[in-house]
């Protein structure tokens, strides 16, 4: 078969998709990934994949209908010349438009896997969250009925797609643990010596908690100064980031220790303690289970996607979103028994082990799309 993965950053194809393309491909189906980027080491990363790459006008952020429609005209074309007969499309706009696209190119199976977009879904407080919770529904609505399966990373999604009437007895639905961690890449590591590193991993936006943490580590510092807290992710576009004003000051202040950016996480997870995702939401975030693989205590939000990396107490700590104060007063119960971080990172390996095989998530994707 001739099968399209739709992504809206390129990078997330080898990054979080590589050892699915590879399966792909190694079963003996032609592959083209798709993103908005020319970038030369993500073509060469898929090539080595046996996996091709094109590009399409697709932005990540906002909202233009002449740029949407083009959008769509973009991936009709692109996969009405590559052929397709099968369709993988992830994150909202390619969700969106790539399954619209896909069913007016007449591809023959349509496959949608929803990351994480409970949040901004359910609305919540305030004008514009309202009026672009029910733009998202409507559009979800309306690209969803061209879909065949639907991939859930986590309960929650699942349950408020249901609700909303954007799935149901129309679609195969399936669930799976998340993009999964490479158990042998993310090798367990021996925990570093004192003192006592909380890490945070991830693009640097407010609806990931990075206020919080911020937060959370003045108010640990008074007790104990020694503590390390160290940032690490690349500034973004999204509205909802942080400025690069805002982090020049928190490192001026010394709150956080700000990392930059890296193409392996490893190092630093390597010489962390604890890793924190103070996430207002996920599908089911990666960067928890790379932490998990190599045996780091995680500190998170009792929020869709984030619980299900953690059972609380056995390999981590589960706080309310939004309160730094919470997560403040869980890294100091973290902090007064330094010998559960070792326990927690051991059960942390486990859960990976048990859950989050890369290769065990592979198979059910491509199981329910025919591809095995």
């Amino acid at each position: 078969m001739r099968v399209v993965v739709v992504s809206a950053f390129a990078k997330s194809l080898p990054g979080f998709r590589g050892e699915m393309l590879r399966s792909m491909a190694a079963n003996g189906h032609e592959v083209l990934g798709l993103g908005p980027e020319d970038d030369p080491a993500v073509r060469a990363a898929l090539e080595g994949m046996g996996v091709a790459y094109a590009t399409v006008p697709l932005q990540r952020t906002g909202m233009n209908p002449l740029r949407d429609i083009a959008t769509v005209a973009a991936l009709v074309r692109r996969y009405r010349e590559f052929q397709a007969d099968a369709v993988l499309v992830y994150s909202p706009k390619p969700v969106v438009y790539g399954s619209i696209a896909a069913r007016l190119a007449g591809v023959r199976l349509r496959a949608a896997m929803i990351t994480g977009v409970g949040s901004a879904l359910a609305g919540g407080s305030g004008l514009r969250r309202r009026a672009l919770a029910r733009l998202l529904q409507s559009l979800y609505a309306v690209a969803l009925r061209q879909v065949h399966v639907v991939f859930f990373q986590n309960p929650d999604d699942e349950r408020l797609f249901r609700s909303m009437g954007l799935v149901g007895d129309r679609h195969r639905i399936v669930r799976i643990n998340g993009s999964g961690v490479d158990l042998e890449h993310f090798a367990p590591a021996p925990l570093p010596p004192a003192p006592t590193t909380f890490l945070m991993v991830g693009r640097l936006l407010r609806d990931k908690g990075v206020g919080e943490y911020v937060e959370a580590a003045r108010i640990v510092r008074r007790s104990d100064p020694e503590i390390r807290f160290q940032l690490l992710g690349p500034l973004d576009p999204n509205p909802s980031a942080i400025s690069a004003r805002e982090l020049a000051a928190w490192r001026e202040e010394g709150a956080v220790e700000y990392l930059g950016t890296t193409p392996d996480v490893r190092p630093f997870l390597a010489r962390a303690h604890v890793f924190v995702l103070p996430s207002y939401g996920e599908g089911l975030p990666r960067s928890a289970l790379e932490a998990m693989a190599m045996g780091r205590a995680v500190l998170t939000t009792d929020v869709a996607g984030c619980r299900e990396t953690v059972g609380d107490g056995r390999n981590g700590v589960l706080v309310p979103a939004r309160d730094a104060a919470a997560l403040a007063e869980a890294m100091l119960r973290m902090l007064a028994e330094p010998g559960r971080l070792e326990r927690m990172g051991h059960e942390s390996r486990a859960i990976a082990e048990d859950r989050f095989d890369v290769h065990s998530v592979n198979r059910a994707i491509l199981s329910a799309m025919g591809l095995d």
